[in-house]
């Protein structure tokens, strides 16, 4: 049973595995004995997650790529291959956010996010195809958001490239079955990172967040791993196009006092 979980020997890639949710899940799958290169727009940043990486015994490269630019991310599949032969898992964690009231979005503030949220995430899907399709087990885990689902007061654009996030992910999961790839979405519920921390910490809506949740507080990114190397293991040999949600209980719940 336990060999179902097993990733020991593969390669995977995370982009936007330098920070918070994506660096977490990278040396998670560190741990687990996948090969890992974690990367992201910062050379400094990528050079440093892949020291952590090979401190968990398993091998890295350093490399830095930018998901607005699809020739980084073929050069990065290419070092990919030429340092371990092929790849197996992509894990899809590159995003940002800004919090506007929505009246006020510029069409070229709104169309720059959804360029990183979901066509970023499509252009990496694109780039590492070939390999995953080689690889014969291939898998990819796209984060998505709470956002995907409810709303989230002057984030529209977040929401939006969230809730496309789903779509694609279930498109893929359908379209590269028979190519061997089976491709999900991990959906993290309140979790601090880089990311959201000025929206949460100390706030009314941290607060109201943090009432939702039955838990009772926000998510450790530790809290994640689990869930991913689930979606990355041969577990999931007849599951695709779906999420799991890791959440503290924030989507079941109705009234909590």
């Amino acid at each position: 049973m336990t060999s179902r979980f097993d990733i020991s020997g593969r390669t995977a890639v995370v982009v936007g595995g330098t920070s918070g949710i994506g660096r977490a899940i990278a040396l998670g799958l560190a741990e687990a004995g996948a090969h890992t290169v974690a990367t992201g727009t910062r050379a400094d940043r990528a050079q440093a997650v892949a020291a952590e990486i090979r401190e968990r015994g398993v091998r890295s490269i350093e490399a830095a790529c930018d998901v607005g630019d699809r020739a980084t991310l073929d050069a990065l599949r290419d070092r990919v291959i030429e340092a371990f032969g092929g790849v197996d898992i992509l894990v899809n964690c590159a995003g940002r956010t800004f919090r506007k009231p929505t009246a006020e979005v510029g069409e070229a503030e709104w169309g720059s996010l959804l360029d990183t949220n979901v066509t970023g995430m499509l252009r990496a899907c694109q780039a590492f195809h070939g390999p995953l399709k080689d690889s014969g087990r291939g898998r990819i885990v796209n984060i998505a958001s709470l956002s995907s689902f409810v709303a989230f007061h002057e984030v529209a654009a977040y929401g939006a490239s969230k809730a496309a996030v789903l779509a694609l992910t279930r498109s893929l999961g359908a379209e590269w079955a028979k190519h061997g790839i089976r491709t999900n979405a991990l959906v993290p519920g309140v979790f601090v990172t880089d990311l959201n921390r000025a929206l949460l910490n100390g706030t009314g809506r941290g607060q109201e967040l943090l009432a939702r949740t039955p838990l009772g507080r926000f998510g450790d990114t530790q809290e994640l791993v689990g869930a991913a190397l689930f979606l990355c293991s041969d577990a999931v040999s007849f599951i695709t196009g779906t999420s799991i949600t890791v959440d503290g209980g924030f989507l079941a719940s109705g009234v909590n006092q």
